[in-house]
């Protein structure tokens, strides 16, 4: 186990710790989308617990060419959420990019981020 915590889906969005969603454009935070191309999703940090899904981005699950990797992108982002910031280990699911077509797990860089945040 590399963390302690559990994630549940629960009936209320208002109550959730970690709000998901795909958004386009303009939306109810300050990071608007800007469309297919640029900027995949965003997340913020612990306590506010909001993550987003640019619509506008071709999605799907596993390595097909010209899509991203929805499972890759919401680990990257719930890093976010946790408190990890960007790595500049290039194996690792908080560097900064990944392409469409890839899809990344946790790497041991990764690991020690969350560990050295949680002590776990």
């Amino acid at each position: 186990m590399n963390t302690p915590f559990k994630f549940s889906e629960i009936p209320n969005y208002e109550s959730a710790d970690i709000k998901i969603g795909f958004r386009s454009g303009e939306h109810e935070d300050e990071d608007p989308f800007d469309g297919r191309g640029g900027i995949l999703a965003h997340a913020n940090p612990p306590t506010e617990g909001i993550l987003h899904f640019d619509v506008d981005e071709p999605w799907g699950v596993g390595t097909t060419k010209g899509v991203f990797d929805l499972e890759s992108i919401a680990l990257h982002e719930i890093g976010h959420v946790l408190g990890l910031g960007h790595s500049s280990v290039k194996d690792s699911i908080m560097y900064a990019t990944l392409g469409s077509g890839v899809r990344k797990g946790l790497h041991e860089d990764d690991i020690k981020g969350i560990k050295a945040l949680y002590g776990v």
